[in-house]
């Protein structure tokens, strides 16, 4: 026979589950916007210090060597992102903060 989980562990998951509606009705957008950006920025940071990896040489080669070992991880995903094809509109499909 099943036994039914204690009292506090009932009153933890509805806090959990008012909480989580709330962080949804009232944050996610917020987080998501905060991501988007990171994106972009990380995005133009790994442009900017190896663009030359791509064919966009921007900055000196000596500065890059240095920061290397700090973006190795980065290199493989930051390439496949970049060079992905996609429309003009793809980063804006999404988006309804005007209506």
């Amino acid at each position: 026979m099943k036994s039914d989980p204690p009292q506090h562990q009932k009153k933890t998951s509805r806090w959990q589950a008012v909480r989580e509606f709330f962080f949804g009705m009232f944050g996610m957008e917020f987080v998501e916007h905060a991501l988007e950006m990171r994106s972009s920025l990380e995005s133009l940071f790994m442009l900017v210090t190896l663009g030359d990896m791509i064919g966009v040489p921007i900055m000196p080669p000596y500065y890059s060597l240095r920061l290397l070992p700090y973006l190795i991880p980065n290199v493989e995903v930051w390439k496949r992102r970049v060079l992905r094809e996609k429309e003009f509109t793809d980063e804006h499909d999404y988006h309804l903060e005007g209506l």
